[in-house]
């Protein structure tokens, strides 16, 4: 299984990104994903999840700004991100969980055993 992820660079504030996320190996249609940032010198933080079933749930920072969504068809995550902010530099990472879950979202990095590699959003002011 891999997840690899794509679509950062550098913006100025008030631009959108969006960011994908391509799955190999399996398909993750009725799983878990999300999104995490990694700021420099900071924790892994989580940004966004959608569930199995298609809810989804973001962190207080991002909601009406970001959006996730997953298409099935091609085993991809995207974020999409507008109004960005210098805040949202970060390493951007996706993730996905193993197996069927149904409705529950899931915010904490530890529920997700899959990772892609990473791609750096630099937002300028």
């Amino acid at each position: 299984v891999q997840l690899q992820a794509s679509g950062g660079g550098l913006v100025q504030a008030g631009d959108s990104l969006t960011l994908s996320c391509a799955v190999s190996g399996r398909s993750f249609s009725d799983s878990a994903m999300a999104w995490f940032r990694q700021a420099p010198g900071k924790e892994r933080d989580f940004v966004a999840t959608l569930s199995g079933t298609g809810g989804s749930y973001y962190t207080d920072s991002v909601k009406g700004r970001f959006t996730i969504s997953r298409d099935n068809a091609k085993n991809t995550l995207s974020l999409q991100m507008n109004s960005l902010k210098p805040e949202d530099t970060a390493v951007y990472y996706c993730a996905a969980r193993g197996g069927y879950n149904g409705s529950n979202l899931y915010t904490r990095a530890h529920f997700y055993q899959y990772w892609g590699q990473g791609t750096l959003v630099t937002v300028s002011s």
